[in-house]
């Protein structure tokens, strides 16, 4: 059976439209199962009606006739169920629907199982035999396979369009549509970076293919090493041109990415390899893929989704070089006359690839692989493009051309949207415009309530373009600067010199207003290249204060270069990540004193800053008094605390929809934090992405949370509804809040509130967290 369903799928794999695949699978599964009928009945969600596509067994021009309503017979029953049905005599079931024009009323046993995709109901496979008897389980479990494999099938089918070479979806009544639009369909992935782009989607591959290169041997080695060091040379210039395509748009921390490309092409030991190959008797072509392919496999065997998009990196660089050795290279659009509105699809995005279409044109990103910490996703941050990343059931290579909606709030693509999906995103973009441009009037003005209640704001940064956006966006502070940043985009750990000049920007930037530096913070979803962690689960393991506990000296040498960049101005702030024990605590406090100490020695005039942690797991929740009396501040990263709370991998799309912000044990988590923080008169703020959100930010406010720190975009709409409202109002909300079971029901319940408050632009379609 097993070798029966490896060759199905292979074949459907290879069908060129959804009509052959249909009619392939229904002509194997009905010879694999030694049946008399094999159907395939697809769902028509606007019609709400089942149509027959495909059979083996029963009348051939039933096909794309013949339907059935979504509660109609025993296809409907499947349906609506969403479980198998296996009845030895379909007749005498009281759902069963006759239909005389498919010929089916010698056949008594049946057996249906439900096609879906990700949730979503594509319709119904049934098997039909004139004998009464019940299909055993083997045959059942061979048919909810099938079905697996054709929900994806149909899905792609419906983003490319194929689907609507069959018969249209109607009722019988009802007269064709020749001209009926292409079905949208919705794929999900990871948030890259937030906001709503409209566009034509480009697709982008790669220049050459390394895979398909093969070995051969060389009799002039000596010309095979020029052909590669010319090659080697020009992907160096080709780098550098992408980076200067950019260099207006990013700031030059943010170029180190180019850097880090530039390094690679001039690490001795890639192309020591190469070389050695090469005068082993290689080609060029072969050799260079041979040593590539040794590197991206290397780090594609790693569990840390950093270190394996690192192979991404790898293998861009591979591929241009030997796009330069096949003269091959130059920019894919160059013939092609872009539209103004171009949405850069590929299956793995690299940072040079956005120097291939120009940023006047380019409204959004998609990536098949890859996750919200991959270099292409800090890139499209500071420069503002909404992007999704990891979409990884997208057929990208069928997307060419097509009309595409990027949801970089929610990490969504949308292909082929229907006129009212259109408008509505198109709304939500030119709201979002217009909304920030009403907003800049508060840029000076404070978050204060209408009953005198004053919060500040602070922003989170990483990059020195956060920075900036966050000034102009009335930033108050900084409550979460993430220093790993700057690590993750260079090869080798940065000087403490390095650090001092980089941190300093941050510090004179927001000047006298305090900077909240968090300690280096890898591990989990972020590594660096420089400083592998295997880990079989990440998330529970090295990562954080942990990390640098057990490495002092690169503890010490970033918590020194932090403090003398404070010299003169005083506005640090030094917070402790993944703390799970007051013992971290004590140990990472007894450091940083002995880095002060030594700053002092060598002549610095600097205070002793502000020291406080991250309340991001359970342990920490429960141990608030004990910690809060060892630190100065508390601060709640609620992404992780959510993550952690639920046990959900906020990276990972096949379970983004169990990530619930407002679930009420998170809800209950953060109400204790503050009021254990308040018992021992200890500030608390929080800096996740729920203070960000002008739903969330009402409900922390109403807790008692002293600050609230976010991403800049976010910050003129939260400053704005905490203007319009009281704290009194806001504490009832959050009292009404608190007796709910449903996550759902309790944001529903916000958003309603203030609506009714008269917040609708803000919080609607423009104004979403």
């Amino acid at each position: 059976m097993l070798e029966i369903l490896r060759r199905i799928v292979q074949e459907v794999s290879s069908a060129t439209d959804l009509g052959d695949a249909l009619r392939m699978v229904v002509a194997r599964i009905r010879e694999a199962m030694a049946t008399e009928v094999c159907s395939v009945y697809l769902y028509d969600s606007d019609s709400k009606r089942y149509l027959l596509m495909a059979t083996e067994g029963l009348k051939a021009d039933a096909v794309g006739k013949v339907s059935l309503s979504s509660s109609q017979g025993l296809v409907g029953l499947v349906g609506s169920r969403a479980e198998p049905i296996n009845i030895d005599n379909a007749p005498s079931h009281p759902r069963f629907h006759f239909l005389s024009e498919t010929g089916e009323d010698p056949f008594l046993s049946f057996l249906g199982v439900p096609i879906i995709h990700n949730k979503r109901l594509m319709g119904v496979l049934v098997v039909q035999q004139r004998d009464s008897r019940q299909f055993d389980a083997s045959e059942e479990s061979l048919l909810v396979t099938m079905s697996a494999q054709l929900a994806g099938v149909i899905a792609h089918a419906e983003a490319t369009g194929n689907i609507l070479d069959l018969p249209s979806s109607v009722a019988p009544e009802q007269p064709q549509q020749p001209n009926k639009p292409r079905k949208s369909a919705r794929f999900s992935g990871a948030p890259g970076a937030p906001g709503v782009g409209l566009g034509t989607a480009y697709v982008l591959s790669p220049a050459a293919d390394l895979g398909s290169v093969v070995d051969r041997t060389t009799d002039d080695p000596q010309q095979e090493l020029e052909r590669f060091e010319q090659a080697l040379e020009a992907a160096r210039q080709e780098i550098r041109r992408l980076g200067e395509q950019l260099g207006n748009e990013l700031s030059p921390e943010e170029m180190a990415l180019f850097d880090v490309y530039l390094n690679m092409l001039n690490d001795n030991a890639l192309g020591a390899e190469v070389r050695q190959r090469i005068e082993d008797g290689s080609w060029a072509q072969g050799a260079l893929r041979q040593v590539i392919m040794q590197y991206v496999g290397h780090f594609q065997k790693m569990e840390d989704a950093y270190l394996r998009e690192r192979a991404t990196d790898i293998m861009d660089l591979g591929t241009r070089i030997l796009a330069h050795l096949q003269g091959e290279a130059g920019n894919q659009f160059s013939d092609v006359e872009l539209l103004e509105d171009c949405i850069l699809v590929s299956e793995e995005l690299t940072p040079g690839m956005l120097g291939e279409v120009p940023t006047s044109k380019l409204r959004g990103l998609v990536s098949v692989k890859g996750s919200s910490n991959s270099h292409v996703a800090i890139l499209a941050r500071a420069m503002g493009i909404p992007t999704v990343m990891g979409v990884v059931d997208l057929p990208h290579t069928q997307l060419h051309e097509r009309e595409v909606i990027v949801d970089g709030y929610r990490g969504v693509l949308i292909s082929s949207p229907s006129s009212e999906l259109r408008e509505h995103y198109q709304e939500i973009y030119d709201e979002e415009c217009a909304l920030q441009a009403d907003l800049e009037v508060l840029r000076d003005e404070p978050a204060e309530t209408l009953d005198g209640h004053r919060i500040p704001l602070w922003v989170n940064t990483g990059l020195l373009t956060d920075a900036l956006r966050s000034l102009e966006r009335g930033a108050e502070g900084v409550g979460l600067y993430r220093t790993e940043v700057p690590f993750m985009m260079r090869d080798r750990f940065p000087s403490e010199r390095d650090q001092q000049q980089i941190y300093r920007q941050q510090l004179e930037m927001f000047a006298p207003n305090p900077v909240t530096m968090r300690t280096l913070d890898v591990g989990g979803d972020k590594a660096l290249t420089y400083f592998p962690i295997d880990e079989a689960n990440p998330f529970l393991g090295w990562r954080g204060i942990r990390v640098t506990l057990d490495h002092p000296e690169i503890f010490l040498v970033q918590i020194r270069a932090m403090m003398k960049a404070s010299e003169g101005l005083n506005n640090l702030r030094i917070m402790l990540p993944m703390v799970s024990s007051v013992m971290e605590v004590d140990e990472a406090l007894h450091l940083i004193y002995r880095a002060h100490a030594e700053v002092l020695e060598e002549g610095f005039d600097i205070d002793m800053p502000e020291v406080g942690v991250m309340i991001e797991v359970p342990s920490a929740v429960f141990q608030i008094r004990e910690l809060a009396l060892r630190v100065d501040f508390l601060s709640v990263g609620s992404n992780d605390l959510t993550q952690y709370l639920l046990a959900v991998d906020r990276n990972n799309p096949r379970v983004a929809d169990l990530y619930q912000t407002f679930h009420p044990a998170v809800l209950t988590a953060l109400k204790t934090i503050a009021d254990e923080a308040r018992a021992v008169g200890k500030p608390v703020s929080v800096c996740g992405e729920l203070a960000g959100n002008p739903l969330g930010s009402v409900l922390l406010m109403a807790m008692g949370y002293d600050m609230l720190s976010m991403n800049a975009t976010n910050l003129p709409k939260v400053k704005s509804i905490l203007r319009g409202i009281t704290r009194d109002w806001a504490e009832k909300l959050l009292n009404q809040v608190m007796q709910i079971e449903s996550a759902e029901i309790i944001a529903s319940m916000i958003h309603l509130s203030l609506e009714k408050e008269g917040f609708g632009r803000i919080i609607g379609p423009g104004g979403r967290g």
